[in-house]
C-alpha cells in the first residue's frame, strides 16, 4: 500500500460503467452459497486515479458474457475503504463477492471469517508468485487472498549530487554534508497518519526491532532494537538531517518537497518515479535515481505494501470470484497495471522482463525492496495497533516524549489494543 498512494480524497462511492454491465451492486443478503455457483460478480476496490479499471473489466467481460463484472469503487482514503467493508460484511452483503484488500487487513478479515480461505476448491496456485506477496495474503498458514499488486519503499537520491547512494543510516547522514544549496537533506512520511507507522515500521525492524510478536497479539516494541530504529528519525529532527517541515510530509508533501530540489534524499514508493521524471514542474527530472532503502548496517527493510483480491464470505457466486481471482494474476492484467497505473507486479518474472525493464529502470531495485520486506504487524487488531505506533511515534518526532517512553506507551497501547 502507499498508504494510501497519492492524494486522500472525500468518500465518493461509484459504479464504473464504460464497458461493464452486469449485476447490481445493491444490497443483498443471505448466507454462504457453494462453490459451484456462478454468475456475475461486483468487485470493489479504491477510487481508480489511474483509469485502469475500464480496461480490466473489458477483458474479463470480453469472454465471460454471462458472468459480467462489474467494478464499484471506494474513496481514495483507506480508512474510508476500510470501514466501507467492515460495515457490508458486518451486514452480510452477498454484493460483495470480489473485495480489495490492503496487506495489512488480512488478518482482521480473515479472523472474523468475512473473507473464504483460498484451499480445496478455491485452491489456488500460487507457484509464480513472489512469496512476500503470498505471505501478505496469508493468515495462520492459510491463503485467504490473491495477491494483486505489491509495493516497497524505495530510496530516492540527488545522483547529480551524490552520485553512489548510501548503503547505511551512517552513510546517508555523513552525506548531508555534501547537499550544497540543497535545502534539506532527508525525508519520508512523518504526518500523524498510516504513512507514520510505515516509516516507523521500517526504521525499528532494519534496526532487528519487532513490533508485534508472531502470534498477532503479543506486544514487543519496547526494546533496545526498536529504540535503536526509533532514534535514527527521532535524532534525524534534532540534528537537522530530517527538515522540521517534513513533521507534516504524507506521500504527495515528501514528493514535492524532493521535485522542487529541495532535498538530497527521499523516501518513498515506486509511483513516485514517473512523476519525478514526467511533471513538467519537476526540478530534477533526469538528475536521480532510486536504490535500496539504507539501514543500520547495509540494507534496510521495507514496510511491504500493496493490495490482494479476496472473495466475500457472503457471495453467491464465488466460483466465478475464484476464476477472477486467478485472471487477475495472469500476466496480461499485470503487464496492464504497471503499464498503465504503476503498480509493481506480483509475478516473479515480470521483473525480468526486458520490455518493462527497460521502461522502468527501477525495477531490479524494486524487486529487492519488496524480497526484504517486512509487513507491518499481522494482527486481527491493526487498526488499534497502528494508531499506538503513530500517536506514539509522532510525540517522539516532536519532542513531546523521549523515544524510551514513546515505546513504553507504544507497548501498553498495542497490548491493550489486542486484549481483545
Amino acid at each position: 500500500m502507499r498508504t494510501n498512494r497519492v492524494a486522500v480524497a472525500a468518500l465518493a462511492v461509484g459504479l464504473v460503467a464504460a464497458s461493464v454491465t452486469g449485476c447490481s451492486s445493491s444490497k443483498k443478503k443471505s448466507g454462504s452459497s457453494s462453490g459451484s455457483d456462478r454468475g456475475p460478480i461486483t468487485v470493489v476496490q479504491g477510487k481508480d486515479n489511474n483509469n485502469v479499471l475500464p480496461d480490466i473489466a473489458a477483458l474479463w467481460n470480453k469472454d465471460h458474457p454471462t458472468e459480467k463484472v462489474t467494478f464499484r469503487q471506494q474513496s481514495d482514503s483507506a480508512d474510508d475503504q476500510l470501514q466501507d467493508l467492515e460495515q457490508h460484511f458486518q451486514s452480510k452483503d452477498s454484493g460483495y463477492d470480489v473485495v480489495s484488500v490492503d496487506v495489512v487487513w488480512t488478518a482482521e478479515f480473515a479472523a472474523k471469517g468475512w473473507i473464504v480461505p483460498l484451499k480445496d476448491q478455491y485452491n489456488l496456485d500460487t507457484s509464480k508468485l513472489l512469496p512476500a506477496t503470498v505471505k501478505s495474503a496469508t493468515y495462520n498458514g492459510t491463503l485467504f487472498a490473491a495477491p494483486a499488486s505489491s509495493d516497497g519503499g524505495l530510496l530516492y537520491y540527488r545522483k547529480d549530487i551524490i552520485p553512489t547512494p548510501p548503503k547505511t543510516w551512517d552513510e546517508l547522514i555523513a552525506d548531508c554534508a555534501k547537499k550544497g544549496s540543497v535545502k534539506g537533506c532527508y525525508a519520508g512520511q512523518f504526518a500523524n497518519y498510516e504513512g507514520l507507522t510505515v516509516n516507523a515500521a521500517e526504521a525499528i525492524n532494519a534496526a532487528g526491532g519487532q513490533i508485534v510478536k508472531e502470534d498477532g497479539k503479543t506486544a514487543n516494541v519496547n526494546t533496545p532494537e526498536a529504540a535503536k530504529g526509533l532514534d535514527f528519525l527521532v535524532n534525524g529532527f534534532k540534528q537537522g538531517y530530517i527538515p522540521k517541515e517534513a513533521i507534516g510530509f504524507k506521500e504527495e508533501g515528501s514528493l514535492n518537497a524532493f521535485q522542487d530540489g529541495n532535498l538530497l534524499f527521499l523516501r518513498n514508493w515506486p509511483y513516485a518515479d514517473s512523476l519525478l521524471n514526467t511533471n513538467a514542474a519537476s526540478k530534477v527530472k533526469g538528475k536521480f535515481d532510486i536504490a535500496p532503502l539504507p539501514g543500520p548496517n547495509g540494507h534496510g527493510a521495507s514496510s511491504l505494501g500493496g493490495h490482494n483480491w479476496a472473495i466475500g464470505a457472503f457471495s453467491k457466486h464465488k466460483a466465478t470470484a475464484l476464476d477472477f481471482l486467478k485472471f487477475a494474476e495472469s500476466d496480461e492484467v499485470q503487464k496492464l497495471l504497471i503499464n498503465k497505473a504503476s503498480l509493481a507486479p506480483v509475478v516473479t518474472s515480470l521483473y525480468s522482463d526486458p520490455t518493462l525493464v527497460s521502461k522502468f529502470p527501477y525495477l531490479p531495485v524494486l524487486l529487492k525492496s519488496i524480497e526484504t520486506a517486512v509487513p507491518r504487524p499481522v494482527t486481527p487488531f491493526y487498526p488499534g495497533v497502528t494508531k499506538a505506533i503513530e500517536v506514539n511515534t509522532f510525540a517522539a518526532l516532536q519532542g513531546q516524549k523521549s523515544t524510551q517512553q514513546a515505546l513504553a506507551d507504544m507497548q501498553s497501547a498495542i497490548q491493550s489494543a489486542t486484549s481483545g
